[in-house]
């Protein structure tokens, strides 16, 4: 005992052990015995070490394959820009990200203003980056070491890999190979793609002659021989001058994003090819274990000093399952940055991760969430692979559920069953979003049908803390089938059960519903019904959000073209910040000064009955003051009343 007291505690705290991390800093690095790293890593967040985050995932990938991984989180890009020649040169490459969101979601809101904080940085500090660091970063790297090769990834290079329109500049923007000075981007879940490129660096191909790697974006000259199943696309520069050539490229974007075996996809650009090779066929339930299963630390690196980062406060003691999604809806990235099919972990692996959750210092008994994308796509996709491998349905579920879709929800309840048995665990929560319209959808096995309403009455019972969020979206069913959710009928009917279920249960839980304003398709009078009809149900909405514009979605697209990609028929998008307002004010009739507003605009639908239902008969065509709100009394005496 007396050999270790005069060292100091942090030292034998596995919190503040450096060498369990990848290192930060020189003094890290020699630590280890290093005089180069082989890969350096470039990241907008905070460094945490943890399998919810990219660059951690990254770095852990290529340190598995017997790389020496170093990584910079948030280098400071104002000053001397010391922070990017610190660690030196590294053998093989650069590695840039922007972090786990798109920068420019992350710095604004959906009326662009400047948000005042950052989940992802030391204390929610605002500022720790730049606008398109994918862009800003990469430049740098090029200035200072422009013989190293650098390669793009994480979310915001992913889904600007094409000619996309950008909500915060409101204009069309080229692929975003164009704008920056990376040799290459990776996008969707990288690490088959890094490690494959690793490989071939070391053995001592330029990373010019690496053209063939899936899920790669290269720039190429014009008249490269591509291969025979390459679809071209309407070039960026025919983009600008007609939005229908961009609306009909994003269906062949989507599709080819969201089929096992996609073709290649190339767009000229200012004189050159964009190729974009097809994804990797979906992960096997091994490879996604070994992802899972490196050894993370789960924490936030020393440097930090326990400063709370946000966005790790929330997954903490949460467990990832599976990746993928095919839900499809038309205003989510998870499909073009993950794919539709789902790729999920064994129940050994994610046994192992929540007993590695149950031994952290601050573990108190609650997982916060055994989920996904979404929470209970776990173990599902088709019963008939090769009609999958066949498909170009961008979603599963919609119109209406894929007949070949296996929706067993029993892998899952043995899951929460098996983590809820393990010492330590009080109670395991679904905080992920839950699609009801999964559970809910019919089964041709009678014992599987009764095991999804079992499903569903268990996470009700047993894995809700309070509140069960789940995400409608809409009431109209004109706008969910734009959205491609299911109709609101559905969720009358979960609400139905949830009340069933509480009420047999003794309990008192809430049911939060989510809902989105201004999504293309969507008029003020449909946010009218909207707030009628949820006050109907005694909802006064909270989780509520303005649609914002995000590269590679459908919604985006018409929001931006005004033609469906699909039909190319013109459809209403609310876009001006006065239409925005009108739509998002029905959210909270509620609230009084809201009122003269939302029955000023009423009146000018001719809707007196959507009047009467939200504020009771206070509106009389014959009367020209009907429909304003009731003045004040006044104090004053009733001589000087006017």
């Amino acid at each position: 005992m007396a050999a270790h007291s005069d060292k100091n505690p942090r030292t034998l705290d596995p919190r503040y052990d450096l060498l369990r991390f990848l290192p930060t800093t020189v003094k890290e690095m020699e630590m280890r015995g290093w005089e180069q790293p082989d890969v350096i890593l470039f990241s907008g967040d905070a460094y945490v070490d943890h399998p919810s985050f990219g660059a951690a995932v990254i770095g852990r990938t290529l340190e598995a394959a017997g790389l020496r991984v170093a990584i910079v989180p948030q280098p400071n890009w104002r000053d001397d820009l010391r922070d990017f020649r610190k660690l030196g040169r590294p053998r093989l490459f650069f590695g840039v990200s922007a972090g786990a969101m798109d920068s420019m979601v992350n710095h604004y809101t959906a009326a662009r203003r400047l948000r005042h904080d950052d989940a992802y940085t030391p204390g929610g500090r605002h500022g720790a980056r730049p606008d398109y660091p994918t862009i800003v970063y990469t430049d740098i790297l090029k200035r200072l070491f422009p013989d190293v090769p650098v390669i793009a990834g994480g979310i915001e290079a992913s889904l600007r890999r094409l000619s996309h329109y950008d909500y915060w500049q409101d204009r069309l923007r080229p692929s975003i190979l164009s704008d920056c000075r990376a040799d290459m981007i990776i996008y969707g879940m990288g690490e088959q793609a890094i490690r494959e490129i690793a490989r071939r660096l070391q053995n001592g191909e330029k990373i010019s002659e690496i053209t063939d790697v899936p899920q790669t974006v290269l720039s190429l000259p014009s008249g490269t021989t591509l291969p025979e199943n390459t679809i071209r696309l309407h070039s960026f520069e025919e983009c600008l001058k007609n939005k229908r050539c961009q609306a009909e490229n994003f269906k062949h974007i989507e599709i080819e994003s969201n089929r096992m075996s996609g073709s290649p996809l190339v767009q000229l650009t200012a004189g050159k090819e964009i190729l974009v090779n097809p994804m990797y066929p979906p992960m096997t339930t091994e490879q996604v274990d070994a992802t899972f299963d490196l050894p993370y630390t789960r924490l936030p690196h020393p440097r930090y000093k326990g400063k709370e980062i946000p966005a790790y406060n929330m997954i903490r003691h949460s467990v990832c399952m599976h990746r993928g999604c095919f839900g499809g809806c038309a205003f989510c990235t998870i499909s073009a940055h993950q794919g539709k099919f789902i790729a999920s972990r064994s129940k050994e692996s994610i046994l192992r991760e929540a007993r590695q959750v149950t031994a952290m210092h601050d573990f108190k008994g609650y997982i916060s969430d055994l989920g996904g994308p979404s929470a209970n796509m776990y173990a599902m996709g088709g019963f008939d692979r090769s009609k999958c491998a066949r498909c170009t349905r961008p979603s599963c579920l919609h119109p209406k559920p894929c007949p070949n879709l296996n929706n067993d929800h029993r892998p899952l309840l043995d899951i929460y069953h098996s983590v809820d048995a393990l010492p330590g665990v009080k109670k395991s929560f679904i905080g992920s979003g839950v699609r009801y319209d999964l559970s809910m959808a019919p089964h041709p096995d009678e014992k599987v049908c009764r095991a999804n309403e079992q499903y569903n009455r268990e996470l009700i019972a047993s894995h809700v803390s309070g509140r069960l969020k789940v995400a409608p979206e809409h009431t109209s069913d004109r706008v969910l089938a734009i959205m491609r959710k299911p109709s609101f009928s559905l969720f009358h009917k979960f609400k139905r059960f949830f009340d069933k279920v509480n009420a047999q249960e003794g309990l008192r839980q809430q049911l939060i519903p989510y809902f989105i304003s201004s999504h293309p398709g969507c008029t003020a009078e449909d946010m009218a019904e909207l707030a009628a009809e949820t006050k109907q149900l005694d909802f006064h909405l909270e989780q509520v959000q303005d649609f914002t514009p995000t590269p590679m979605t459908v919604a985006t697209e018409i929001y931006y073209t005004g033609l469906h990609p699909y039909t190319l028929e013109p459809l209403y998008t609310a876009t001006t910040p006065a239409q925005k307002q009108e739509q998002r004010a029905f959210f909270f009739w509620y609230e009084r000064d809201m009122r003269p507003q939302i029955i000023a605009s009423l009146r000018r639908m001719h809707r007196p009955d959507l009047v009467d239902r939200l504020y009771g008969r206070t509106y009389t065509p014959q009367h020209p003051q009907a429909g304003r709100p009731e003045a004040p009394r006044s104090k004053r005496p009733a001589k000087h009343r006017r």
